[in-house]
């Protein structure tokens, strides 16, 4: 089963995208590189709750 999740900048903490993950096979946190238009630079992106 896929559920929604957003990710937040881990530097200036705005939620900037969201995107699918399938819970069943990934347990974990996701944790991706994404541009960060707030802080113009590409910064990991981490799930928030």
């Amino acid at each position: 089963m896929r559920t929604k999740v957003v990710l937040a900048c881990s530097i200036c903490a705005s939620r900037n995208y969201t995107t699918e993950k399938n819970k069943e096979t990934c347990g974990t946190r996701i944790e991706m590189k994404k541009f960060c238009k707030q802080c113009n630079a590409h910064t990991l992106h981490r799930e928030t709750k």
